[in-house]
């Protein structure tokens, strides 16, 4: 087993010994918030995401090919928290679809009255709906750095107009098709992000991860108003949590408390209950 790639959360391994043209991605159970990986594991995060995303991947099918080859000859340590994929030339760009207005999109809206360069109606604030889903890319930044807004011509220049626009509608369907089925769980998808690469035969393929708690900030519909800060199912906790301290943003990360690392834990759990209609079940019970 060679480790090829080592993210903030996920891991990708070259398993010879299966197939040397399958690619092993482990989630792991570490929390990063800012672009810093912090110090402190989330118990059972890792297989949660993966369940998710799993779950987003079929779904999500018709509308897009993914990297998902399967769960079959998974390493002992790894399980429920690997899937073997075939390996994609991931694209630099972070694609991210918004229905709500919250987060960066929202200083960025403040700033300067819209966001990725889509401009935005007057009055909006904290937690409102957006007229229609938009697409507001973002850079790919090493881990460390910051991703930076693009503007949908920035992709065209980056890509090409045809790859640009492929992802703002796959984005833009793939959020659609997934609030719309979290509605039916009570849960409000804010936002989402996406991450495209191209496999052997120069196709556009969905990778990474598809609408997990990492990826995304969930709202319960039942609270939801705007104006104000959303309960989330997400690690926007954690990032609250992080603004009570006296930390830069910047590494080493904070150790986190047991009681925030319980918090998170259970809204992972509770949102894959809401979105799947299963009770989570530990892999490692």
């Amino acid at each position: 087993m060679k480790l090829v790639h080592s993210g903030k959360v996920r891991e990708l391994y070259l398993d010879e010994s299966v197939d040397p043209a399958e690619l092993l991605l482990v989630a792991s159970d570490r929390l990063s918030i800012y672009d810093v990986v912090l110090p402190t594991p989330v118990p059972d995060k890792g297989a949660i995401l993966t369940a998710l995303s799993l779950y987003w991947f079929e779904r999500t099918s018709d509308l897009v090919p993914n990297h998902v080859l399967g769960t079959h000859d998974v390493p002992a340590e790894f399980a429920g928290r690997a899937v073997r994929c075939r390996p994609l030339e991931m694209l630099p760009v972070e694609c991210i679809a918004r229905g709500y207005l919250t987060g960066l999109g929202l200083k960025e809206y403040q700033r300067t009255g819209a966001v990725s360069g889509v401009r935005l109606p007057d009055g909006l604030v904290e937690g409102s709906r957006l007229p229609e889903p938009i697409f507001t890319p973002t850079t790919k930044a090493p881990v460390g750095e910051h991703d930076e807004f693009m503007t949908f011509d920035d992709v065209v220049a980056l890509l090409g107009a045809d790859v640009a626009t492929r992802l703002r509608d796959l984005t833009l369907e793939v959020y659609r098709r997934g609030a719309e089925s979290a509605a039916q769980g009570g849960i409000l998808v804010a936002d989402t992000k996406l991450e495209f690469g191209r496999d052997a035969t120069g196709e556009i393929v969905l990778g990474d991860e598809v609408l997990t708690p990492d990826s995304s900030r969930f709202w319960p519909v039942d609270s939801y108003e705007p104006g104000r800060p959303q309960f989330s199912f997400d690690k926007q906790y954690v990032r609250d949590w992080s603004a009570s301290l006296d930390w830069d943003r910047t590494a080493p990360g904070p150790e986190v408390p047991d009681d925030v690392v319980q918090v998170v834990r259970d809204r992972y759990a509770e949102v894959y209950r809401r979105i799947t209609g299963k009770t989570w079940e530990s892999p490692t019970a």
